[in-house]
């Protein structure tokens, strides 16, 4: 099955069945994302924002997000957050081609990304983020930059 994964500027509909899913997994972030989603505190729409859902064959199965770092005072660090995929999609690359896109997406705007997981270090290490010890971040990945003047 192809995977296709769109960014979105709304919440779909079908977002309930996996939080819900989520939330019975121990995912707490599930519905503070959900909650700060619809008081308007993130809703993913500042400069290099972005947030994707991937969906198999018209199913949605698993989204993540990008932000401006709110833990750092510099505009070039963007924050990987909110990443989650349903249990019966994992180990089919959703996890990591949402990764890869929001990687890519990052370049234009972000010079360095960061992220906190308690269970998913493997995960970003396979994917090129190294493990840090920082204030609000367990990874970080350094971004290439563009040499040209």
């Amino acid at each position: 099955m192809n995977l296709e994964i769109l960014e979105q500027r709304s919440l779909p509909a079908d977002l309930s069945r996996l939080v819900e899913v989520g939330t019975r997994e121990g995912y707490a972030f599930l519905s503070r994302f959900v909650s700060e989603w619809e008081t308007g505190q993130n809703q993913f729409d500042e400069p290099g924002e972005v947030l994707l859902f991937a969906y198999r064959a018209g199913t949605l199965v698993g989204f993540g997000g990008l932000n401006r770092d709110p833990y750092q005072s510099h505009a070039s660090v963007g924050r990987v957050r909110h990443v989650y995929v349903e249990p019966k999609a994992r180990g089919e690359d959703v996890g990591s081609a949402l990764v890869r896109e929001l990687v890519r997406r990052a370049h234009s705007t972000f010079q360095k990304l960061r992220l906190t997981t308690d269970h998913a270090g493997r995960f970003y290490e396979r994917l090129g983020f190294e493990t840090v010890s920082e204030h609000k971040a367990t990874h970080v990945l350094e971004l290439a930059t563009d040499a040209t003047p």
